[in-house]
């Protein structure tokens, strides 16, 4: 896919690629130059480990949208194509 660099050095990301990656408005990405190549991943969520009851629990530092029976499936069909 081809996209342009506007004056003030923003990329407008496709909006397929931005489906793809549900991207959203707003969301945090990491952006790296790595052999000549520009890579955009999603922001990683800071977490905290916790004990919980003696086992080991990973907390989210910020607010995660829910995990749906819809987001689950659409994942499970990527993955199985």
């Amino acid at each position: 896919m081809r996209t342009t660099i506007d004056g003030a050095g923003r990329i407008v990301v496709p909006k397929a690629l931005r489906e793809a990656m549900r991207l959203q408005p707003g969301q945090l990405v990491d952006i790296a130059f790595t052999d000549g190549r520009l890579e955009i991943e999603v922001a990683s969520t800071p977490v905290t480990l916790e004990d919980e009851d003696g086992f080991p629990v990973l907390v989210p530092q910020e607010e995660v949208p829910p995990l749906t029976t819809a987001t689950v499936r659409e994942v499970l069909e990527a993955t199985r194509r």
